[in-house]
């Protein structure tokens, strides 16, 4: 017997996951909730499904086993809790907890009501963290559990994304997601506080947690974004940060939105026996000895047939992060990416913003503990 899954939020984003979750060959039946109608009715058509809800209430109400929120990232923790109280395993998509006052304290107390909601309930709960799941993410692990990396010394990771970005502009991706809703005052944001694209590579591949943050932000001089006129009030739009992680090792984050750049999202680690560069013409593995082309495709794991025609975007992660969470669900263990290392992405962003609000002060970053495995 498989898994019902229900699939919530048919934007651009949630509709490349509904063939994913249709072809996994343990997902006995997939039902579509959107709060637009024609997206499900042209989704229902285009995949060969049948069966819809209207609403999230209806959803939580049925049969289906797992809810995958692909909802917008002001709801994500709201409903995952929902889901988890009426006895759902969830899929979030990123971030876990998104607040648009940019309330760090808030969203740090509502990590803690993830936490202990997942533990009270022993249902499965999983990040769609993407960068998991791309390839040199997936390499470095194997690498650092073989023992090559030696001990780490130093990592940097990166989020570069501009706001004006002809692929994809962050202003008309803002505009979108709050529709009639929009007004000036709800631009900008804060760029610390989607950090799990870059925190995610450094604590999955150490193995270690980030104990404390030191942060600085930079302010365009004709700034129509990033304002203090706006609901978050953050003036930033670049945001780096130095963590002092558990194992020792030390770590540069950036998040940056307003650069002149195509776009990255990279990462290069730093061990005594060797090191990952994640270089423009290409990864690297280097020791002492010299360097090598390493070809990141030969180190993904192995995937359903049903799922490997179309691995899906973002370095073809989608793909593996349903196959884990199907898999989560259908034998009752905790996820590769649990509501523990949800948190432990997120957390160090948070208080990077606090810290550049403070001119770099050095502050502790909270931790809930490791997964039970």
């Amino acid at each position: 017997m498989g898994v019902k899954v229900g699939l919530v939020g048919l934007g651009q984003f949630g509709s490349s996951f509904v063939s994913l979750f249709a072809n996994h060959p343990l997902v006995d039946e997939l039902v579509l909730c959107d709060v637009r109608g024609e997206r499900v009715a042209k989704m229902l058509s285009r995949h060969g499904l049948d069966r819809e809800c209207g609403s999230l209430d209806a959803l939580l109400a049925s049969d289906v086993d797992a809810v995958a929120l692909f909802t917008q990232p002001w709801l994500h923790a709201e409903q995952a809790l929902a889901c988890l109280n009426a006895g759902k395993h969830v899929y979030s998509a990123v971030p876990p907890v998104y607040r648009a006052d940019g309330d760090g304290e808030k969203v740090l107390a509502a990590c803690d009501a993830l936490v202990r909601a997942v533990r009270h309930s022993g249902l499965v709960y999983m990040l769609g963290e993407t960068t998991i799941y791309r390839a040199e993410t997936v390499y470095c692990r194997q690498r650092a559990q073989a023992g090559d990396f030696g001990e780490f010394v130093y990592g940097e990771c990166e989020y570069w994304h501009d706001i004006d970005s002809p692929e994809c502009s962050l202003r008309t991706v803002a505009r979108n997601r709050w529709g009639e809703s929009w007004s000036e005052r709800l631009g900008g944001g804060v760029p610390m506080h989607y950090p799990t694209h870059s925190v995610s590579s450094m604590v999955s591949i150490m193995g270690a947690r980030v104990l404390k943050v030191s942060a600085l932000g930079f302010a365009c001089s004709e700034e129509d974004w990033y304002t203090s006129q706006t609901v978050s009030g953050n003036r930033f739009g670049d945001q780096v940060a130095l963590a002092a992680m558990s194992n020792g090792a030390t770590v540069r984050h950036m998040e940056f939105r307003r650069i002149g750049h195509p776009g990255r999202e990279g990462m290069r680690v730093i061990g005594t026996n060797g090191c990952f560069l994640d270089d423009v013409g290409g990864a690297k593995w280097t020791t002492v000895e010299g360097w090598e082309r390493v070809d990141l495709r030969e180190a993904r794991p192995d995937l359903p047939v049903a799922l490997m025609a179309d691995l899906g975007g973002h370095g073809g992660s989608h793909a593996y992060l349903v196959n884990e969470f199907v898999g989560s669900c259908h034998q009752g263990r905790t996820p590769a990416i649990s509501v523990w290392d949800a948190v432990r992405y997120l957390a160090p962003g948070i208080v990077a913003h606090m810290s550049s609000l403070r001119e770099g002060e050095w502050l502790d970053v909270p931790d809930w503990g490791d997964p039970p495995r």
